[in-house]
Parts: structure tokens; sequence; C-alpha cells
């Protein structure tokens, strides 16, 4: 029985030793994303590559912070949060895509949370039952990205997301969503805000607007491209000004 539980501390996904990981954490899901990032970091090293859930280890602005995949959805990211937790991770925070609910909503602009929402049961549901539990990120964390990237010139939308666990059922979903004043969705924050409380690390999520499910709209690919560059320098410095 012992034995277990020791393994169950142990990363098994993310086959890196906790120095090789910073305590400040960008987190996307997109394992070229995750690529990008690294290449604004000087002394950047791969800590580990394993099952698609890359890790780079680096400095910007001369602090030292990692950056990392968790995948699409809660089973995967769930996995990276805790795993990188265990590799004392303090603060992750992380800068993913999402639909629009609004029309105003518009393509191109950031949406900070201040909550998640979602639906019973999946991955949240093994963690915590029946309980309705508040899936909410570090308001400090939350209002320093907030403020950072306000003053870099993107248009900032703060409020309530929906976390979806199917990515191809969410337009059905999302007229409801947009009836309780949900602004965008995406696959990963309550998941991310939750694990946060539980397993007690700081957390928040800046997503870019790259469609809007209420208009139909959305960005070409060369359009996300220029975002995400823009988006990966600004959260980048975000991270390392976080006390």
């Amino acid at each position: 029985m012992e034995s277990k539980h020791v393994l169950a501390k142990v990363p098994y996904h993310i086959t890196a030793r906790p120095e090789d990981v910073a305590d400040r954490i960008l987190v996307m899901g997109d394992p070229d994303r995750v690529k990008e990032a690294s290449k604004l970091l000087e002394d950047v090293k791969l800590a580990s590559g394993r099952r698609g859930f890359p890790v780079y280890t680096g400095f910007f602005n001369g602090v030292r912070v990692s950056v990392a995949a968790h995948g699409i959805g809660g089973p995967s990211a769930a996995i990276v949060f805790e795993e990188l937790k265990m590799l004392g991770a303090e603060v992750i925070v992380r800068l993913g895509t999402c639909g629009g609910l609004k029309r105003e909503i518009i393509l191109g602009s950031v949406i900070v949370p201040v909550g998640a929402a979602y639906e019973r049961g999946g991955t949240i549901g093994m963690y915590v039952g029946n309980t309705c539990y508040p899936a909410v990120p570090d308001l400090d964390l939350t209002l320093a990205f907030e403020r950072r990237f306000r003053m870099d010139g993107f248009r900032v939308f703060r409020g309530l997301v929906a976390s979806s666990d199917a990515f191809h059922a969410e337009e059905e979903y999302s007229r409801r969503w947009r009836k309780l004043n949900i602004i965008g969705v995406e696959m990963e924050c309550a998941t991310l805000f939750t694990l946060a409380r539980l397993r007690g690390f700081r957390a928040a999520a800046v997503l870019m607007v790259i469609d809007n499910l209420e208009d139909g709209t959305a960005m070409k690919l060369d359009e996300i491209r220029d975002f995400e560059e823009k988006a990966l320098k600004t959260a980048l410095k975000a991270l390392t000004e976080i006390k």
C-alpha cells in the first residue's frame, strides 16, 4: 500500500526532475505553440518530451520559467497539472484559444476568465463527486495578467467561460451557456482552476478568441499565428512580473 502511495506522487508522463522545471509555468494545449514559446526563452532546455507533453525551461527577462503542453480536454490537462505540481510548480497559467459566445466578443480579443462553468461529471467529477465545486482562478494572478494584456494593447473581456468536454458538441450547449451570460467556451480552465484549489498552487488563464459561435466568424490560420506570437510575448512578460 505504501509503495502505491509513493508511485502516485511521482510523475509518470512528464519525465523531468524537479530541478528541470521552473516554479512558474505557462501551459498551452498545442505542443507546436509550446515549441514556438520556447524560442522566446534564453538558455532554454527540453525538460521532457514524452507522450506529446513537451516541457521547456529557460529564462525570459532574466526570470526562470517553463512552458508546457497539456493536450486537449480535462483528462489530458489534469495529468499535466498534477505532474507539474509534483515537480514543484507554484504558478500555472493557461494561454489558450476559445470561442466567443457573445457577438461583442470580437475575434482577436482575449478573455480573462474569473470562473469556469462545467457540466457535472467528467474529470472534475472524479475529484469532487457531486459537490458543485467552484472553479475559480487566483484573483491577484488574474488581475495581473489582465493588466499586462491591457497595457500591451489587447482588447480584453473579463467574465465567465464554459469548459467543454466535447469539442464537436459545443454548438448545441452554447445556446444555453449564452443565456447564463457565459462569454466564451474552451476545454481546460475548469480543470485547472479546480486542481489549483485542491492541490495548492496558483492558477489563472488568458484565452485568445479565434472564433465566435454566435455569428459564425473565425480567424484564418495566418491571423491566428500572428495573434499567438503577440499573446505569447505578453503572457511570458506577465508571468515574469508576478510576485
